[in-house]
C-alpha cells in the first residue's frame, strides 16, 4: 500500500556516515525531510544534495531537520559528505529496508533500459511523526524550493 500525506511516517533504525545508530523516532518533534536518492556522486544526486547544501540555513532556519537516504554504504556516504561539504545526515540502506517501508524501491525506465532502483522521492514528516507531504517530482536543483513551498514556509 503507498504512502500517503496523513499516514505515520514508518519508523527504521540504520547508520549514519559516521556509523552513528539513527532512527526516525529520534527526531520526533521536528519537522524532517527525509529524501531518497539513488546514489552518491552521481550528476542529478549530487545537484540534488548541493542544492539542499547551499540552502541548508534556510531550511533549519524554519526547523527543517534533513536526512538523505540512499543505497549506498558508510564508506561511500563519508566520501560524498566530504567532497560536497554537506552539512547533513546521509542514511545507510544498503538492504533496502527503509527503501521498502517507503515504497520508493521499484522498476525504473531510463531511456527504455527497465532497472530495479530508488524512485527519487522526498516525504516531508511533521512534529508528530506524520507525513505531512510527498515530493514525488523531485526538482534537483529546486529541490530546496520544493520543500519550503510544500510546507508553506
Amino acid at each position: 500500500m503507498e504512502l500517503q500525506a496523513g499516514d505515520k511516517a514508518p519508523d527504521f533504525k540504520t547508520t549514519d556516515q559516521n556509523g552513528n545508530t539513527i532512527s526516525l523516532k529520534d527526531y520526533k518533534g521536528q519537522k524532517v525531510a527525509l529524501f531518497f536518492y539513488p546514489e552518491d556522486d552521481t550528476p542529478v544526486c549530487t545537484a540534488e544534495a548541493c542544492n539542499l547544501r547551499d540552502n541548508f540555513s534556510a531550511l533549519k532556519a524554519k526547523g527543517i531537520t534533513v536526512l538523505g537516504v540512499s543505497p549506498n554504504d558508510e564508506k561511500q556516504h563519508k566520501k560524498f559528505e566530504q567532497k560536497f561539504q554537506l552539512p547533513f545526515t546521509l542514511l545507510v540502506d544498503d538492504d533496502k529496508k527503509i527503501a521498502n517501508k517507503y515504497g520508493v524501491w521499484g522498476e525504473k525506465n531510463m531511456y527504455g533500459h527497465i532497472f530495479m532502483g530508488i524512485k527519487r522521492t522526498t516525504f516531508l514528516i511533521d512534529e508528530k511523526g506524520k507525513i505531512a507531504h510527498i515530493i514525488k517530482r523531485v526538482l534537483s536543483k529546486k529541490h530546496t524550493e520544493q520543500i519550503l513551498k510544500a510546507w508553506q514556509l
